[in-house]
Order: structure tokens, then sequence, then C-alpha cells
């Protein structure tokens, strides 16, 4: 097969596979892959630079913590990864999340990523990635549709220019709405025009043709800086409002809320604070434990669910596979690792992977590039994100998250099937309560779903000399109530009463619950002297059968020969 411009992809080795993912692909790298890898590091660390300053500002935490987040995946994903496209780093979903479990306290947030980080590395390495299968897909959109209006409104104070805007989502609208007299002329005109700026490089960047080898240079290159411009549209952006800023400065007025000091240098590698010093005390180990709460379970899933989705939609798009639990392992030692850097949680972020996709990425040494300019942008840089106007980086937000929404969502569900539309109304509508309430309530409105189609499976019944029944699925102790009712309730009001045959080439399992439910049916109908066989037996059910000795019970290959 062959990569973007014809380069050679990374070939398959029918040779068992390296434990070290590196490994499978280092050894054969070829020179060919080079310029492409650093071409695409370099534009996804052009986009993760505003993106982490401005995410940081959305989990309520200092700016320089959305740059401490961004290297430190992008280095062990380099070794540990399996999707040569995805990139780790904070996103809005899981700055939502720090925002809600962190309390705008750096402690808690770097604390939550050892401990979020902890647990994914311990899923992994009991392949317990199989308990992503419970969040169903209505659940994930509903929650991801719920995150891209309540992300948005959040900036809409940071566009207008307002302070003091409370983060809860409800009171949050009710104050914008109240004091919107109070707007900022500067930061709304500066925020509005950059969002429009966003929209149309994005509109560009996907209405923009392919040009040909055969085209002239000319246009080749009128192609390239296009595509430059429009993949690099946040950096782009925010230069330029950081531009306008310093200008206004230096003629003595500043119409524009800045984002002001950022301390610069590299983090200090120590482990995470365990504690935390608080005006009447120290706040011990098990209180901060205990004040996270459920975001000690929702903040690792969703970084579980976010890497894992992009990971396959990304290995499924481009030809070939990654595995889940090194995902959650290469996951887990990033938030473990990231701790100790002051990172806040991080996970895959579907923006950046897209960038690196479309930028022609053909290993993970992309993220070596990525890392190094965030790296670099926190050795040399800070000092010039002081003019960064807060309204430019909400706009940066604003355009990550809206495209999230799918409308189409509802429709889809209407048509394909009406009952979904349950748990995406209740993950929907709670999670602009609070978020851990949305997800919680929909996976369980999901699984109450999943069990009563479970205990209630379909049962066909076909009248003749004798009584035919074909249950549709697998027969689980849920369900051996409904199929007794079913069976003896249709054999006896028949006229005259008529034995049955069970045709079971649907059922592949069941339990002793079941043996019982059947035992007790057989006795039933022997009672008023009808008779039950079964048909259709697979290998498995008709060992347990056997092995339960049930009084009267025969069997045979098919309902004809019964």
């Amino acid at each position: 097969s062959r990569g973007p411009a014809g380069v050679p992809a990374m070939p398959r080795s029918r040779c068992p596979r390296p434990a070290l993912p590196i490994l499978r692909w280092l050894p054969r790298y070829s020179r060919a892959w080079l310029p492409l890898d650093l071409l695409a590091g370099l534009a996804v660390g052009l986009t993760t630079v505003p993106q982490a300053l401005a995410y940081a500002e959305l989990a309520g935490l200092p700016l320089q913590y959305g740059l401490y987040s961004s290297f430190m995946g992008c280095f062990v994903y380099c070794f540990l990864g399996t999707a040569k496209d995805v990139t780790l780093g904070p996103t809005a979903i899981m700055s939502l999340l720090v925002s809600s479990y962190a309390f705008h306290e750096p402690v808690y947030a770097v604390l939550l990523t050892f401990l979020s980080g902890c647990i994914q590395l311990a899923m992994g390495l009991l392949h317990f990635g199989f308990l992503l299968d419970f969040i169903s897909c209505p659940v994930i959109k509903g929650f991801t549709s719920a995150a891209s209006i309540t992300i948005s409104f959040n900036q809409i104070k940071n566009i207008l220019g307002l302070q003091g805007i409370p983060r809860q989502f409800f009171l949050q609208v009710y104050e914008t709405l109240r004091r919107i007299g109070e707007t900022r002329a500067g930061d709304a005109v500066l925020g509005l025009t950059c969002l429009a700026a966003l929209v149309g490089l994005r509109a560009m960047k996907s209405q923009l043709p392919q040009a040909a080898p055969a085209e002239p240079l000319a246009v080749r290159i009128s192609y390239l800086i296009v595509w430059t411009s429009a993949t690099a549209r946040n950096a782009l952006v925010v230069l330029f409002a950081g531009l306008v800023a310093y200008s206004f400065q230096v003629m003595g007025s500043q119409p524009f809320r800045l984002t002001g000091s950022i301390p610069q240098g590299l983090p200090a590698f120590r482990p995470p604070r365990f504690s935390l010093a608080a005006p009447n005390g120290t706040v011990p180990f098990q209180s901060m434990v205990e004040d996270m709460g459920v975001g000690l379970a929702v903040v690792p899933l969703m970084g579980l669910l976010e890497t894992i989705a992009i990971a396959k939609a990304f290995a499924s798009q481009n030809g070939y596979r990654i595995d889940p639990n090194q995902e959650l392992l290469a996951l887990g030692v990033a938030n473990v690792l990231g701790s100790f850097v002051s990172s806040y949680p991080i996970t895959g972020s579907f923006g950046r992977t897209a960038v690196n996709a479309q930028s022609g990425v053909c290993t993970p040494a992309g993220g070596l590039v990525t890392g190094a300019l965030v790296l670099l942008s926190l050795a040399y840089l800070t000092s010039l994100f002081y003019y960064i106007p807060k309204a430019a980086l909400a706009a940066v937000i604003i355009s990550a998250v809206v495209p999230m929404f799918d409308a189409g969502i509802f429709r889809t569900l209407w048509r394909v099937k009406r009952l979904d539309l349950v748990p995406l109304c209740v993950t929907f509508l709670l999670c602009f309560w609070e978020v851990q309430y949305g997800i919680v309530a929909g996976v369980l409105v999901s699984g109450i779903l999943l069990l009563y189609s479970i205990a209630r499976p379909p049962i066909k019944v076909s009248e003749g000399a004798v009584l035919l029944v074909q249950p549709g699925s697998s027969l689980h102790f849920p369900a051996v109530e409904h199929l007794r009712d079913s069976v003896s309730s249709r054999a006896l009001a028949a006229s005259p009463p008529r034995s049955v045959i069970l045709d079971c080439c649907h059922i592949s399992s069941i339990d002793y619950t079941v043996v019982v439910g059947l035992a007790e049916l057989l006795q039933e109908l022997r009672r008023h002297g009808l008779s039950l066989a079964f048909c259709g037996l697979k290998d498995p059910v008709l060992q347990v059968l056997l092995s339960a000795d049930l009084e009267g019970f025969q069997h045979f290959p098919s309902w004809e020969e019964a």
C-alpha cells in the first residue's frame, strides 16, 4: 500500500510483533517519511500552542498549565501508541471535566491527572477496555453535543469582555443576558472578527481542491500557502490579535482584556502533591480524593473513550489496525508521567489528529516535533503571550467545539430506532445541569434498555398440530419467566391444548436459572398431558441440558423430525 503523496506506507510484517510499538515501525523507518512527519508535527504544533492556552482558560487554570499538558503525551505516544495519526493533549471535553472536578486549583488538577493515569494503566494491564463498550453511541453523542453548547456559551463572556460570570450553565446564561449591556466594544469586535476568520479559513480548507503534481509550480506553491494558512488558522488568528493588542498598547490605550503574564521556562519534574496547604490547615490526600468523587471515574473513562474512538476512526479510514489495550496503556503512562510535569488530564484530540492525518503523517514520530515546538514555546515565547486577547482565545475554543454538536443525530435516531432517543435526550439535558449526572444517567438508561431486551427476547410462535416456539436470541435468567409464561399460556389456551416444540437454533448459551425454568415448564406441561421437545440445539446448550438430566427431556436435530 502507499501513503500520502505516493510515499510507501508502513509495511505489515508477518513476524511476531514486538511488545513495544515503536519497534514495529522504527527499524523500517524510511527516509521518504521524514519530511512528511516533520511537516505534520509542525502543523499540529502550530495548532496545539494556541489551543493549549485557550483550553487552560476553559479548565479554570493558569494558562501555562495548558502548555505543561501538551508535550508529554506527544513523546509518550511516539513510543507506546499504535495509531500513526493520533495526538494526545488537552481537549475541550477534558478541560470542561477538569473545571468541574479540580475546582480551579492546579494541585487538584495535577493529582487528578496522576490518579486518572493509574486507573487507565490498570485497565490496560487488566484488559478492561471492554467496559467502554457499555457507553453507547447515543450517550456519547448526547454528551458531546451538550458539551459543545456549554463550552461555547462559557466563552461568550470572553467574547463580550464580561467578568464575574458564574460557571454553572443556567446561571451563566441568566447573568450573561442580564449584563449584556456591559459588553466591551473592543473585545466584542475583535472576538467576532477572529471567529469569522476561523470559520472562513476552515471553509476554505474544506473546499480547497488538491493540486496535482502536473500543475505549474506557481499553482502548487499557491496551494501550499493556502493550505498552510488554513491548517495553522488558530496560530495565525491569535498572532494577528496579539499584534493588534500590542499596537494599542504602544499607543497608550488597551480596549481588550489580555491574557497577562505567563511564567517562562519548563515545568519542574517532580511528583504530584498529595496534600494541599489551605488557610485553615492542610487538606489531606483522603479529603482531596473525596472532593474529586465521581470525577475519578468520569475523567479516566472519558479520556479512554475519546482516545480509542479517535484511534479507531482514523485507523479505519486509513486502512490499519490498532490495539485498544495498548492505547489504554499509552494514555495511562502519558497521564502518569504528565502529572510529574504539572499536566492536567489529557486524551486524544480529534481536531489535532485530523490536522495530523491531513498533513500526511507517516508514523507517530510526528509527535516528537509537536512536543519540541511546545517546549520551545515554554522556554522562549511565553513573554509574547502576554498580549494575546482573551477574546481571540475564546474564538479559538468556540470554532473548535461547534462542530462537535451533531444536530443530525436526533433525526437519524428517529428514523433508525426511536428508543435510542431516550438515553440521548437524558444525557443531553442532564449534562446542562452537571456533566457527571448526564453521563451516569445516560449509561443507566442505556443499561436498562439493554437489560429489558435481554429479559424480553422476541418469541415467534407458529400454530399447527403442535406449537412451534422460536426464541429470537440467547436465553438468560431474566428471560426464563417470560418464556415460560408465553409457552404455557399459548399451549394451554389452544383448543385442544397442544404439545410444544422449542426451536433453539438462535440460542447459543443458557445458564442454571434457565435450566431450572425449563425443568419446571416440562413438569407443568406433563401435568396437563402435554410434551415439550427441543430441536436445533447447539452443542454447548445440548451439553448443559444433558448434564442437568431433565426428566422427560427429548431433542431432535430439526423441528421437522420432532
